[in-house]
């Protein structure tokens, strides 16, 4: 396993890191109000001033528009950009997992029209994958896409897309064969957002958010040049474009992770005691709590360098990634958990209250936001299964 980085690596982190620390306090110093690390048009003008200043596309060719860094230097680069405290864009699935895709199995045509609007943060993409009866098991859904001479019909129902309601286009499995076996008959599709049929539901979320949609298709007329690589071949698709950004994905979430171990040792000091002193002093159980926490901090970044490592080797996506996401969410519920049995009654004041401490909003809505890490982007039971039958190869069911 690598661990670390060679010293060039470091001097490109270094040039990194003072190009992100003169010109992020900058970019919040110009914005007109308080930001707001979950605001979508805060998160959205940040990427945007990021891709205007050409940090897009990085792992893609150079004949795209791309950077072309290998994976170290992309690693560094989340890293950097998540150290300074910057917020998660709003078009990481075109970033991270379209654009990619599109550089692998699209038409030449297909890459001229849409990479650019990508890499300039133009056009915003969301996902049409999960549907109300094919979540954890994709090959289940039921969309469909019928051809009709020069064009297809689709029509089906995705939820769970994130970003639908303020997405210009979404990449949508659909089954074009329904004889065919399960991972077979699906074909992979980009859908104009704004094409008639289409109809965009928010889901309310507990933290009063609505991130996330319901999205119906509904007789979409959807033209044949829309559709990537071969008619019945978008599982093989979807499965690639799974795997990109493996190596970076969880990046951002661990070092904003040790960061939040830091931000709770704090909050814990700031906590008195009615006996005296203060929490993290008076409260062993406490201590011990943030200590297996900033343990998990340091096995994340660990299997964050090995997922990078094997990127690196060319070796293909395995359950580590499982591995990682269920430590990363299971953890992040038990830090969280901590938070709000510190700020007691604070947890329940929100921001409204005069003279309220706008660390307990944040770390409330963080609480609350937490209930759903360990569902998305596959469920804890469905991450120990993969576990338990690639890496223990324990039997099926």
């Amino acid at each position: 396993m690598q661990v670390g980085y060679l010293a060039e690596d470091e001097a490109f982190r270094l040039t990194l890191r003072e190009w992100f620390e003169s010109h992020y306090p900058r970019f919040k110093a110009s914005w007109p109000g308080t930001p707001d690390p979950n605001e979508l048009g805060w998160r959205r003008a940040w990427e945007d001033y990021v891709c205007q200043a050409g940090w897009s596309g990085l792992g893609w060719p150079a004949q795209y528009g791309g950077k072309a860094w290998p994976l170290t230097r992309q690693a560094i680069f989340h890293e950097e950009q998540a150290r300074i405290g910057a917020p998660l864009g709003v078009n990481i699935i075109g970033h991270g997992i379209l654009g990619p895709t599109l550089v692998h199995f699209a038409s030449e045509a297909q890459k001229a029209r849409f990479l650019p609007g990508i890499l300039s943060n133009r056009e915003i993409w969301c996902q049409g994958y999960s549907e109300p009866g094919a979540g954890s098991d994709l090959a289940a859904l039921a969309t469909r896409a019928e051809r009709r001479g020069d064009h297809y019909v689709l029509n089906g129902h995705k939820v769970w897309t994130s970003f639908a309601h303020i997405a210009d286009w979404c990449f949508v499995l659909a089954r074009t064969d329904a004889s065919a076996q399960r991972h077979k008959g699906i074909s992979f599709f980009l859908v104009d957002m704004n094409s008639p049929g289409v109809r965009v539901e928010p889901i309310r979320q507990i933290t009063g958010e609505a991130d996330f949609n319901e999205v119906f298709f509904e007789d979409v007329q959807v033209p044949l040049d829309a559709l990537v690589g071969e008619e019945n071949g978008g599982w093989r698709l979807a499965m690639a474009a799974a795997s990109f950004e493996r190596g970076t994905y969880f990046i951002p979430r661990q070092v904003r992770f040790a960061q939040e171990v830091q931000a709770l040792k704090a909050l814990a000091a700031d906590t008195p005691r009615a006996g005296g002193g203060n929490a993290l002093q008076a409260d062993p159980h406490l201590r011990r709590g943030i200590a297996r926490l900033a343990a998990d901090s340091h096995v994340l970044k660990l299997k964050g360098l090995r997922a990078l490592t094997n990127a690196l080797r060319s070796g293909p996506p395995g359950a580590e990634g499982s591995s990682t996401k269920l430590q990363w969410s299971e953890s992040h519920q038990k830090m969280m958990n901590i938070a709000t049995e510190l700020l007691g009654e604070r947890a329940l004041a929100g921001p409204e209250p005069a003279g309220s401490d706008p660390r307990a909003a944040l770390w409330t809505r963080d609480y609350l936001w937490t209930r759903a890490e360990t569902i998305l982007a596959g469920t804890s039971e469905v991450q120990r299964n993969i576990l338990a039958e690639q890496m223990l190869g324990l039997p099926k069911n």
